[in-house]
């Protein structure tokens, strides 16, 4: 008989793919049979009678009337199907001597783990602090996972191969080269240290990575040949072709603003420095100095020089990833190209965590030669929960990762972002380029943690000091004062400037503040006042910015209200800017904002200190204002120690050491007994997992009888890339957002959706839990589909001023109008 995995597709077919699929992914970093053995028995436990049954009945072959139907509902997940091929791979390996445990455990994690996400080894559970869950996964019952009767059953092919892999001295030997590699790259020479068993639990998420992926892309595609259709399979447009548009674009471009001789300086340096060597390199260019293009540029010739899969590119916030992809679009796409064959963009959360079939298919495995994502995305993939992220680990390998605005990384995930970086360039050859003005110190920081492994002359700016002096445009002036700034006042003030300099623009620290002082100067309705949070969906801020960029062009008066959003990486040229105390690296991103090109001597930003602000919620921010005021006061003692610049390098190398460094005993992760049961650092929990190895010893007398310790499931849960994670909800802006929700609320294909899910990125705000269950208690938020877990906002909790609402702004009889 044929044993069957899904609705038209055989076991044996299943598993042959899987394994073909993995064994590529796995190759990326020399571990093709390691990836082609984990495929393969993945999911031999479906050979079994209990398993067979229920697939049967739920596909139809078995009806109602039959003596053998099952309740297919109701066995939905409850049929273990993966512990048996991590049995038997665990069986064969661990006879092999220490080595051969070693492999056997790390192998056989990825099988049992492929539907939970990876599993403990030691559990970090309170009432099973210390337990031996791999050892209790491997000793499960015959009676529950089949193994000796499936063993019996399965496709010859599937098990003569399976014992031709694990006889293979290979499989160990690939294993020990890569963990010696590893332990070696460590600052401590020790298997057993944190940085070297954290990276040993990233080489597990990643062989776990390419088993994820390659059985999500075989059963979507045997279950939905259409979506099969949307993939790219690795074949892209040759790297020679992007490079030649590229460089045919800024060829064409013709200089048109005083500092643009300053910008293609630094997009020259960075074309040369693209035939360099893998590794990690830093791209340090004050704001407005056209790091965007520059970086991009590095990336495709280093690509091309190096035969490399894809250039990824991180950004901090959504709210600039549209602005930048599409730049990157209209170079790499032009007429006559397929529209997204290569650019993709994926920063969306429209999509819960629990996937149905539907989220399977339309979950972007970033398949394409230029991916921009966001720094969570990348985080998650890393770290994690579940499988959603982890299948998209491997395609960090073999790739250039240009990271913008680097200095925004968490400071609580510093050491994991280090290790991995280190793990991604050293492990899996890729190359690492961190774009910022203002580079945090991460290779200076406690290095038995992880600190990055910048070598020596890595810059890719031959002389940072000089091109700070040459593009500077932009003095600084400290105008905080004793009791703060009024909201009138602040208000006073940006008029008083608008009007002066013909342009202004105030950057808060709140959603709130940017409201309250957009109201008081609009009541003034001396000239246009406009207002920007992240309150706004995307098409909503582009639409707002294109009016603002068009007025500032002409040279019209304008004034601009804005959150923080406006900091990084958004291209506007304002004649004057103000800025609430914040962290001395967003001060000079806000300086980048003001006289961006140069067209006037000297711009001024003005720093002020408002009365009424509250910050308890904004930890970083509030302790970014803390140590900004620190080196202000210290800057008024004697400007010269700064180069007599409040947000230059030596400013800047020393606002780090007061912020980074004070802070060094949050970089590690801490987690509190309030959120895992006990005290602990999700650093330790993915290396060393000292508690939990603690807990053990004490109950069982010894140490743990496995290699890996760590409590991969428990650590990826506590981990949040963000402190409170939002929730994407797609909101009805303009025609396009109420057709678009009209749409999706109609369509059936899921094809058809994921085309649409794309569309619908643009007109999707991130919402706080507290908010979204303050909206769905007001029944403003409705889901698209039942089941879909895609979420949609009430067209009239939508202002056209400041976007989202918690309470009703629009009137319904306007959709009838």
């Amino acid at each position: 008989m044929a044993y069957i995995a899904h609705k038209n597709h055989t076991l044996e077919q299943h598993l042959i793919g899987v394994a073909d699929k993995a064994k590529r992914f796995a190759a990326k970093i020399s571990l093709d049979e390691q990836g082609e053995l984990i495929g393969l028995l993945h999911d031999l436990g479906k050979y079994s009678d209990e398993f067979q049954t229920y697939i049967q009945s739920a596909i139809g072959l078995i009806n109602e009337d039959e003596d053998d139907y099952v309740d297919s509902q109701g066995k939905k997940g409850k049929i273990d199907h993966s512990t048996a091929g991590a049995q038997l791979v665990w069986r064969e390996l661990s006879k092999q001597g220490e080595l051969g445990a070693i492999v056997g455990q790390i192998l056989s994690l990825c099988i049992a783990s492929h539907h939970s996400g990876a599993i403990d080894c030691l559990s970090s559970d309170t009432n099973s602090l210390g337990e031996n869950v791999y050892g209790k996964r491997m000793r499960k019952s015959n009676e529950r996972t089949h193994l000796q009767e499936v063993l019996a059953k399965a496709d010859v092919s599937i098990l003569s191969r399976a014992k031709k892999l694990v006889s293979n001295p290979n499989i160990l030997q690939a294993m020990r080269i890569a963990l010696a590699k590893i332990v070696q790259a460590a600052p401590i020479k020790d298997d057993k240290s944190v940085v070297a068993q954290l990276q040993i639990g990233l080489l597990v998420r990643f062989l776990f990575s390419c088993l994820i992926d390659a059985d999500r892309i075989d059963s979507a595609d045997s279950e939905n040949p259409k979506a099969a259709k949307l993939r790219m399979h690795g074949l892209y447009s040759e790297w020679y072709i992007l490079c030649d548009r590229i460089e045919k674009y800024l060829a064409e471009l013709k200089p048109s603003k005083p500092i643009d001789p300053l910008r293609c300086d630094i997009s020259s340096h960075c074309h040369n420095a693209a035939s360099r060597d893998k590794g990690i390199y830093t791209l340090t260019v004050p704001t407005g100095g056209g790091k965007t293009l520059a970086s991009l540029r590095f990336a495709l010739h280093h690509a091309k020089k190096h035969k490399m899969d894809r250039v990824i590119y991180v950004i901090p916030f959504t709210s600039i990833i549209d602005q930048n992809a599409e730049v990157a679009r209209s170079i790499l796409e032009p007429k006559g190209t397929k529209p997204s064959s290569v650019v993709l963009e994926h920063h969306s959360n429209l999509t819960p965590e629990e996937q149905s079939w539907r989220g399977k298919i339309l979950a972007e495995n970033w398949d394409a030669p230029v991916v921009y994502t966001t720094s969570v995305q990348l985080l998650e993939a890393l770290f994690g929960a579940g499988t959603r992220g982890a299948r998209r680990m491997h395609q960090l390998a073999n790739a250039v990762l240009i990271f913008d605005e680097i200095q925004t990384l968490p400071i609580n995930c510093v050491h994991l972002f280090n290790n991995a970086i280190n793990f991604l360039v050293e492990q899996c050859g890729s190359t690492v380029v961190l774009c910022t003005a203002t580079q945090p110190l991460l290779h200076q920081v406690e290095s038995k943690k992880g600190a990055l492994r910048i070598p020596a002359g890595n810059e890719l700016m031959p002389d940072i000091k000089r091109l700070f002096d040459d593009l500077k445009r932009v003095e600084v002036i400290n105008r905080r004062k004793p009791g703060g700034w009024s909201n009138d006042e602040i208000a006073t003030l940006a008029l008083g400037e608008a009007h002066r300099t013909g342009s202004c623009l105030v950057i808060v620290n709140t959603k709130n503040a940017a409201q309250t002082l957009y109201r008081l100067c609009k009541e003034v309705n001396s000239m246009p006042v406009y207002h920007l949070s992240t309150n706004m969906c995307p098409a909503h801020r582009r639409a707002i910015l294109s009016e603002i960029r068009d007025r500032l062009e002409k040279k019209l008066p304008t004034l601009c209200c804005s959150t923080q959003l406006i900091e990084a990486g958004v291209d506007v040229d304002f004649s004057a800017v103000i800025r609430y105390t914040a962290g001395l690296d967003s001060i000079a991103q806000a300086a980048g904002r003001c006289n961006r090109n140069g067209r006037t001597e000297m711009g001024y930003v003005q720093v002020i200190n408002p009365k009424d602000e509250n910050l308890d919620l904004l930890e970083d921010i509030r302790v970014g204002r803390e140590k900004t005021e620190r080196v202000l006061d210290e800057y008024e003692g004697d400007p010269t120690l700064f180069g007599n610049d409040r947000i230059g390098l030596e400013a800047m190398k020393r606002y780090y050491m007061y912020y980074f460094f004070d802070r060094q005993n949050e970089m590690d992760y801490p987690l509190s007994a309030k959120s895992i049961g006990h005290d602990d650092t999700l650093l330790n929990l993915l290396s060393s997992n000292s508690v939990a190895v603690s807990e053990h010893n004490k109950r069982a007398g010894q140490a743990p009888n496995i290699y890996l310790r760590q409590s991969f499931m428990s650590a990826a849960k506590a981990f949040r890339a963000i402190d409170a994670p939002t929730r994407g909800v797609i909101v009805q802006h303009g025609k396009e957002g109420q057709a678009i929700v009209a749409d999706l609320c109609a369509a059936y294909l899921p094809d058809k959706e994921f085309d649409m899910l794309r569309r619908a990125q643009q007109f999707t705000v991130n919402i706080f839990p507290n908010v979204l269950e303050r909206l769905e208690k007001e029944n403003a938020v409705k889901e698209i589909q039942e089941g879909t877990g895609i979420l949609y906002l009430d067209y009239r909790y939508y202002s056209d001023e400041y976007g989202l609402s918690e309470t009703p702004v629009r009137n319904m009889e306007v959709l009838n109008a």
